[in-house]
C-alpha cells in the first residue's frame, strides 16, 4: 500500500494530545505548554502558542504529524480509535506514547502495548543509535533518564531503551516507560531553576516528526 502523507494544514507546528475513550488521557495537562515553550526557545520553527486535544477516532488526527498519548489507567481503544490510529501511522504520522506510571508492568503499560500491537504492529526495542536521538540535540546514550528513575520511584529501574514501531525506516510509534509525562508536566517558567532542561528530548521528537 502506498503511503499518503499526513496533511499538515497549518504552517506552524501544533502540539496535539490524543483523547481516547478509556483511561485518563489528560493526566499531564502542562506537558503541551512546556514542549511548545521549548520548541520556540530552541528552534526557529513557527509554533502555535497553545496545544490542541484531538480525539483518537477523529479525522482531525491527520492534521498533526506528531501526537502525544499518555495516562495512568488501563487503555482499551474502541474499534474506531484502533482503525484511525492504524491509518494515521500508515500515512506517516508519529504517535508518542508515554507511561505516566514509570513502571515496567503496570496496567497502562500492559494494555497500551497490547492495543498498539493490535492497531499498528508489535513494539520492538529501539536502538540507542537511532536518528531520533540526534535529530536536533544529541543524546549519545539514547533516551535521557528521568528523575523518577534516578530517584528510585516506581520500578527502581532506569529504562535504557524506548520501544517502537517502524515503517520504511521511519518511526510510526515511539513508546516510553520513562514517565516523561511527569518529568515535563510543569510550567515552563520553572525551567530557570533547572541546571539542564529536561524537555530537550521533546524537541527532538518534534523535529524528527517534521523532517522524516
Amino acid at each position: 500500500m502506498s503511503r499518503t502523507p499526513i496533511s499538515l494544514f497549518s504552517p506552524e507546528f501544533v502540539f496535539a494530545t490524543a483523547q481516547y475513550e478509556s483511561g485518563d488521557w489528560d493526566s499531564a495537562p502542562l506537558v503541551p505548554v512546556n514542549v511548545i515553550d521549548s520548541v520556540a526557545r530552541y528552534t526557529s520553527l513557527p509554533v502555535r502558542a497553545t496545544g490542541v486535544i484531538v480525539p483518537l477516532a477523529s479525522r482531525e488526527l491527520f492534521r498533526y504529524p506528531l501526537v502525544f498519548l499518555t495516562g495512568h489507567l488501563p487503555v482499551r481503544f474502541t474499534g474506531a480509535e484502533r482503525a484511525n490510529l492504524a491509518e494515521f501511522c500508515a500515512r506517516g504520522g508519529l504517535l508518542f506514547v508515554d507511561d505516566h506510571n514509570h513502571d515496567i508492568d503496570g496496567a497502562f503499560h500492559r494494555t497500551a502495548v497490547e492495543e498498539i500491537g493490535r492497531a499498528v504492529a508489535p513494539l520492538q526495542q529501539l536502538p540507542n543509535s537511532h536518528a531520533v536521538y540526534r535529530s536536533f540535540f544529541t543524546f549519545e546514550d539514547g533516551p535521557p533518564a528521568t528523575g523518577h528513575e534516578l530517584n528510585g520511584w516506581g520500578d527502581n529501574l532506569v529504562h535504557t531503551h524506548l520501544l517502537a514501531v517502524q515503517r520504511d525506516d521511519r518511526l510510526s510509534v515511539l513508546y516510553s516507560n520513562k514517565d516523561y509525562s511527569s518529568e515535563w508536566n510543569y510550567h515552563p517558567e520553572n525551567k530557570r531553576f533547572l541546571s539542564v532542561d529536561n524537555t530537550k528530548f521533546a524537541v527532538n521528537l518534534v523535529i524528527y516528526a517534521l523532517t522524516r
